[in-house]
This record gives C-alpha cells, sequence and structure tokens, in this order.
C-alpha cells in the first residue's frame, strides 16, 4: 500500500493523550494506546514468544526520540522531542507509553507500570525479576514495581545519608567482571520510612588517582533489589545485562525509523512507535525460526539486510495445476523450505 494509506491508518488508530497537572501547576500529555499496546501483548502470545503462567525478566527504559514535530517539548538533552517509556522482554518489545519530552521520568510513572503490569497479567503472564534505571527509584514507584514481581534490580541514585555507612564498610569483596577489577559488598538499608531493602554496592578505584569530593578515591554504584539470597556478584552480573538492551533501541532508531517520525503529533507517533515495535517482534521471530545460513545472514543481522538478501527476490504468482503458486527466480534453493506447498 502506498504512504499516504498507511498515514491514514495511522491517524484512524490514534488515541487521545491523557493529560496530568503537577504540584507546580504544570500540564504534561501521556500516550497509552492501550489497544495496540494490547494487540502487540496478543501478538507476542500467538507466535509463542510469550507464554502463560510462564515468568519472565523485564527491563525498563525511557528513551528520548529527537524530532522538531508540533508538540515536541525541550528534553534535559537540549533537544526537542518525545520520552517514551518502553519495555522489553528478551529481544521483544512488549510495552510502549509515550509522554511529553520536558516529563520528568519519575512523574507518574508508577501509573505507567500499574497499566503495564495489568496487561501482562490480564494475559496469565508474569514477571521474575525487573530491572530498571535510577529514573525508577522512588519510594512510589518502587512499590508498584514490588507488587507485581518477585524480584526487582534498580540502580539507587546517590543519597548523601548513605555514604557515611558505605564508607564504614568492611568485608569487601574483589572481583573481576568483564575483564575490570571492582570491590563489592551489601548492607540493609531503610531508604525510605518503613521500608527496608538490600544495598549491592560496587566500587572501583579511580585511575586518574583524583579524590572525589564525597566519594574519595572510588567511584560507587549501588542496586537497591528485594533479593536477599543471590550473592552481589550474581546481582551486578544480571543488572550489566541491561546494557544489552540498548542495541534493540540502536536497532528500532536507524532500522525501523525512531529516529525519523513521520506525523506531526504525539498521539499519532505513539502508534507508529508501536506498528514499528510489532513489525520487530515479528521480524525477530521469523529470523529466530529460519535457516539464516542458507541466506547469508545472521540471527542478529539488521532488518536492511534481511530486506536486500530475503525479500529483495523477483517472484510471480502462476497459475499451475488450478492453483496458485509463488514462482521465485532465484538459484538459492533455501527459499524451496519457506515457500514449500503440497504439490512441489
Amino acid at each position: 500500500c502506498s504512504s499516504d494509506t498507511i498515514l491514514r491508518a495511522i491517524k484512524e488508530l490514534t488515541q487521545e493523550n491523557i493529560s496530568y497537572t503537577s504540584d507546580q501547576g504544570k500540564t504534561y500529555d501521556f500516550n497509552t494506546a492501550d489497544k495496540l499496546n494490547t494487540l502487540l501483548i496478543n501478538a507476542l502470545v500467538s507466535t509463542g514468544e510469550l507464554k502463560e503462567i510462564e515468568e519472565y525478566d523485564v527491563d525498563f527504559d525511557h528513551q528520548f526520540l529527537e524530532t522538531e514535530k508540533y508538540d515536541a517539548k525541550p528534553t534535559y538533552k537540549k533537544f526537542l522531542g518525545y520520552r517514551p517509556g518502553v519495555y522489553v522482554i528478551g529481544d521483544k518489545i512488549v510495552y510502549i507509553e509515550n509522554s511529553d519530552g520536558n516529563t520528568n521520568v519519575r512523574f507518574h510513572q508508577a501509573d505507567t507500570h500499574k497499566r503495564f503490569f495489568a496487561l501482562l497479567e490480564s494475559q496469565n503472564i508474569r514477571v521474575n525479576r525487573f530491572r530498571a534505571d535510577c529514573g525508577s527509584c522512588s519510594k512510589e514507584i518502587v512499590s508498584e514495581i514490588e507488587k507485581h514481581c518477585k524480584h526487582f534490580y534498580i540502580r539507587a541514585n546517590r543519597c548523601s545519608s548513605l555514604y557515611n555507612d558505605i564508607f564504614a564498610l568492611r568485608g569487601w569483596k574483589t572481583e573481576e567482571i568483564n575483564g575490570i577489577q571492582f570491590e563489592l559488598n551489601s548492607i540493609l538499608v531503610e531508604k525510605w520510612e518503613g521500608k527496608c531493602y538490600r544495598l549491592v554496592i560496587q566500587r572501583q578505584r579511580r585511575n586518574s588517582g583524583d579524590l572525589d569530593l564525597w566519594e574519595g578515591e572510588y567511584t560507587y554504584r549501588c542496586i537497591l533489589t528485594n533479593d536477599y539470597k543471590s550473592s552481589t556478584r550474581d546481582i551486578v552480573e544480571f543488572y550489566n545485562l541491561r546494557g544489552g538492551k540498548e542495541r534493540i533501541f540502536d536497532d528500532m532508531n536507524n532500522g525501523f525509523g525512531w529516529s525519523r517520525l513521520p506525523k506531526s503529533f504525539m498521539a499519532e507517533n505513539t502508534v507508529f512507535l508501536l506498528l514499528t515495535a510489532l513489525i520487530h517482534n515479528f521480524y525477530k521471530t521469523i529470523m529466530s525460526r529460519l535457516d539464516t545460513k542458507a541466506f547469508g545472514l545472521k540471527k542478529t543481522s539488521r532488518i536492511k539486510a534481511f530486506v536486500f538478501r530475503f525479500i529483495s527476490v523477483p517472484a510471480k504468482w502462476i497459475m499451475t495445476a488450478r492453483q496458485y503458486v509463488l514462482n521465485i527466480y532465484t538459484e538459492n534453493r533455501a527459499y524451496a523450505k519457506p515457500f514449500k506447498t503440497e504439490f512441489g
């Protein structure tokens, strides 16, 4: 179909924004796109990528998309754009909720989590472990996440009240992770009144030799969790796997058009984000089941390579034996398997 038809379909699928007002009286728009997010989950269930009753590890992150659309707002990264919150299971995108670029990452984030978990649970899909960055480290957000998963692992933001406890720690254990020497430890902290969690602390000696005003000769990073059994090394290594999800966003920006949004308003562009996420998920499913080597591809190949190697081949529907058959003009016999029919 033509690009005009696609753009018209995007407009028809648009859902109205939800507006929230802050304590300072400023209004921020969110777009939940409920029907398309439901479709995204249903498609993953239909293809067998998500299964009822099973438990999955979920990653959450905000992506700042640079664009100069009519309703784009200035972000803290010094450009105009939107700030969608994206949930990922494995290499599949499972939920997207868009918002104004100038929205604080914690503003009504708990409501976003509530909607996401309600959608998953309506399909009897459960969350085992949940990972997020320090933008999710607040009492309200953590309390909401804790209700819906077995364990969470959230990057803790710096807190001056904890520095004395951290500096007084003894029994640091030296571990080599990805070729880098770290010292690991953990303590129980009451980060918020009435809430006690485990704080896994990772420190690395500064190579420059310079001293930081607050942290001294080390750089400290902390992970807040309700996992009291796993070792500090296991928790740090599991959290570090979150960095691999950046490849998904790089792929969406460069291969699926997230860096070149087509419409003028956030609600319509949210539809585009979800439709391309749907295509991305189908693409990943196809690649996991296709004999990629036969087509000169890899499981991790970008969609542009897939189009060039697999799709950009001349073909024609022909009538034979009173049936239409797709006749593919190529010497590559690998096409015979995915397009095989009952009679040849």
